[in-house]
């Protein structure tokens, strides 16, 4: 195995200390509630200053209730560690809440009282997203802060997260063109957050946070762990290692330290999830195969070998020549060094210039 292996990643993820974690957890969900405040003319006054958040509709909890039936269990359509996310239905003129399958449908993610980062990221999402507008970033709607509840209202992406398309039981697979469309689509996503005019690091790059309209266009969501990037001509920020294990930075994991381009890494392991079907991480696997990463690098320069990886749900349908050149760039993106590997901006251009 190659020194400085990707599978040790998973071992230094899963003996962090979790004690001091969630101190650290605490004091910063603490610090929001002093921090962070919603005034009635939709202005998010943080410490550092004041964004403005004119075109955020601030929602009324009664109106949520509404729209949801009192946040009924079969209007869930997603949960992860934020909260539950529930379908409702408003009015696409007013926003008034209507009944199911009348006016707009819209996804409401509402804070769990159980999550220690809750409060923090649903402030990083009315920062980045009142902020950012792009047509590969999830549109936030609005927000809603009442009787110590607190909700994001977005628009609804029909056909869910990336995710359940890949790896969802009974899910019809998708072609080479489809993924590599969506892969275009989250990296234009990326690409506009590196901007030297944003700066923003995403932080949590995965399959399940790229979600999928009626006509397979794929927009970023969840940007509750963003955060800006280096400035003052700094190479990176140091801060507390979080995300999803897998698809971390080897530099945040072990350093913690954050640089733009640890958004490319994660996005190599998407691109290795995307051609061969496979979950990064898989228990379910042998021992030697657990780890994506380590079973697909020794293939990504290597035609032949790379065949016998490639998601057998493609049956063959892929130009190999694309795969090839795909592949190359999967592995410029998984580089230990982040100063090895690509920019946003280079892989969106390689992913475009592959497309049939």
């Amino acid at each position: 195995m190659m020194e400085g292996s990707h599978f040790g990643l998973l071992t230094c993820l899963t003996t962090v200390d979790a004690s001091r974690q969630l101190e650290e957890q605490k004091e910063e969900a603490s610090s929001c509630h002093e921090k962070a405040d919603v005034s009635d003319n939709n202005v998010l006054l943080l410490s550092s200053g004041t964004i403005g958040n004119q075109n955020l509709i601030m929602f009324t909890l009664q109106d949520l209730r509404k729209a949801t039936k009192n946040f009924r269990v079969d209007y869930v359509i997603g949960e992860g560690g934020f909260g539950r996310v529930y379908k409702g239905w408003v009015d696409e003129n007013t926003y008034t809440p209507t009944k199911a399958g009348i006016g707009m449908p819209v996804a409401i993610k509402k804070l769990s009282p159980d999550s220690h980062q809750g409060l923090k990221e649903w402030r990083a999402e009315v920062e980045f997203l009142g902020k950012f507008s792009h047509p590969n970033l999830v549109k936030l709607l609005g927000y809603c802060r009442e009787d110590n509840q607190f909700l994001l209202i977005y628009e609804y992406m029909k056909k869910g997260s990336f995710e359940n398309h890949l790896f969802g039981r009974g899910s019809e697979p998708l072609p080479w063109n489809v993924r590599l469309n969506i892969a275009i689509d989250a990296a234009k996503g990326l690409s506009f957050l590196h901007s030297s005019e944003n700066s923003v690091i995403y932080r949590d790059f995965k399959t399940s946070n790229i979600l999928i309209d009626e006509v397979y266009n794929a927009k970023l969501s969840d940007f509750g762990l963003a955060r800006f990037g280096p400035t003052n001509g700094n190479s990176h920020v140091t801060t507390s290692v979080m995300g999803t294990f897998g698809y971390a930075a080897p530099e945040y994991v072990e350093k913690g330290h954050l640089y733009i381009n640890s958004d490319v890494y994660g996005f190599g392991v998407v691109m290795l999830e995307i051609i061969t079907g496979l979950r990064v991480l898989d228990t379910r696997r042998p021992l030697n195969e657990q780890n994506l990463v380590d079973l697909a690098m020794p293939c990504l320069t290597n035609s032949k070998k790379l065949e016998k990886i490639m998601d057998p749900k493609l049956y063959n349908q892929y130009p190999l020549k694309a795969a090839i050149k795909v592949a190359r760039l999967v592995k410029q993106c998984l580089e230990l060094d982040p100063r090895h590997r690509p920019s946003m901006e280079q892989v969106l251009k390689t992913l475009e210039d592959a497309i049939v």
